[in-house]
């Protein structure tokens, strides 16, 4: 019957029955049936707008109102949101060792249907990377590294990661339980197809036993529950730990990460210094992993402007970080080390991850960038970089001075 007021018969009916009681009873309901995009337009955008006054993200540097109101009630076919997007970067203003990128993407699609904000957060995280004219470039091949053996008097362990995600799935942040389990059982079924040293077996977190996980937790292979609030804000800790779990080979130095971040984290490590080992298992699972992922029909998320797609756009391009943990006492006390550190293209962190600081003089040095230059090419400059800071070490030691090196350039144009 009230679908079927008019305004009139709406004021008679008021009038009669008591305005308050109907008219709280008419209102809700009506309010109860519009979705919550049509409850967005009831504002206007400049409502909505987040207050980011004392924000230091790379979202926060890009968004302006303009943008904002343009975006604010696109979808892409997931339903994905610019709000979603960005409530990560709204809720961490900052963040005490790198400048964070403050956005996700839900999906593939969020990189076209968002960017007008997402290009230049892209070319802000990546130095001038160019996402509408510029391509990516992808290089797998391990031959072509020099020089990949570090002193291991100062290197203690090497670790070449990456991420890919599967078309056709929405990421982390905004995928149902469905997809999750989908990611699980595409990837999961695809590397029950390795073989010779990469040979290995799946562990679902749900499923593991006390004994799994504490052995896994032993040997650093088992990754938590998301507590840092970059990834919890983002919406990547839901459903904990639904459809989530850990694949190694026997030799338990090639690694699968399923749906913690992003679909897949692929890693090969290894203790000591030959870097050039570890990026030659790294290319070869890569590659065989991608191909029995292809074989059952599916593929992962690439464009050449981009490269592979990941859920955050700090990891588009290659997605890789090359790292190795190394000791470093006097350069790390030395003023100019972070000079150094960025004219090399190297960012360093805690050995216990992104949100930790440094403990006894090993830090985690790595690659900056992902994208704009290929994975050789990335391998090769963590490789002469690290080199470069153990001579530099070395130097200290004698009581010898050192030099910033020239500062290189992000790619190649």
């Amino acid at each position: 019957m009230l679908k079927l007021l008019t305004s009139r018969n709406t004021s008679l009916l008021l009038a009669s029955l008591g305005a308050s009681t109907i008219a709280a009873g008419y209102l809700m309901r009506e309010n109860a049936r519009i979705s919550a995009a049509e409850k967005r337009k009831l504002y206007p955008p400049s409502a909505d707008y987040p207050d980011l006054r004392k924000h230091n993200n790379c979202m926060a540097s890009a968004l302006t109102p303009a943008i904002y109101a343009k975006l604010r009630d696109k979808i892409t076919p997931n339903n994905w949101t610019l709000d979603q997007c960005i409530q990560t970067g709204v809720d961490n203003p900052g963040h005490p060792f790198i400048k964070t990128v403050g956005m996700v993407a839900g999906d593939e699609e969020s990189y076209e249907v968002f960017a007008e904000l997402f290009d230049p957060v892209i070319k802000d995280r990546h130095n001038g990377y160019d996402p509408r004219s510029m391509k990516h470039p992808t290089d797998l091949d391990a031959s072509k590294i020099t020089s990949g053996m570090f002193d291991e008097r100062y290197v203690l362990s090497s670790r070449v990661r990456t991420g890919r995600s599967v078309r056709g799935l929405s990421l982390p942040p905004a995928c149902t339980r469905s997809e999750r389990r989908e990611v699980e059982r595409v990837v999961v079924q695809a590397l029950s197809g390795l073989k010779g040293d990469l040979t290995g077996r799946y562990y679902s977190l749900s499923e593991m036993t006390d004994l799994e996980q504490q052995r896994l937790i032993d040997e650093h292979f088992l990754f938590d529950k998301p507590v840092s609030p970059l990834l919890t804000a983002a919406g990547m800790a839901r459903d904990w730990p639904d459809a989530r779990g850990i694949w190694h080979n026997n030799d338990k130095n090639f690694l699968i990460w399923i749906n913690e971040e992003d679909h897949t984290r692929i890693i090969s490590m290894e203790k000591g210094g030959n870097m050039k080992r570890v990026f030659e298992r790294f290319c070869r699972g890569l590659k065989q992993v991608e191909h029995l992922i292809q074989e059952r029909g599916w593929e992962f998320m690439w464009n050449e402007r981009l490269g592979y797609v990941l859920t955050c756009p700090s990891n588009l391009g290659t997605g890789l970080r090359a790292g190795v943990h190394v000791r470093l006492p006097k350069l790390s006390k030395d003023p100019r080390f972070n000079k150094i550190l960025d004219n090399l293209r190297l960012q360093k962190r805690g050995t216990g991850g992104v949100d930790t600081a440094a403990v006894g003089d090993i830090f985690d040095i790595s690659n900056n960038d992902r994208l704009g230059r290929s994975e050789v090419e990335l391998v090769q400059l963590v490789i002469d970089g690290v080199n470069y800071l153990i001579e530099c070490e070395k130097r200290l030691e004698k009581g010898q001075d050192i030099k910033i090196p020239a500062p290189l350039p992000q790619f190649r144009k």
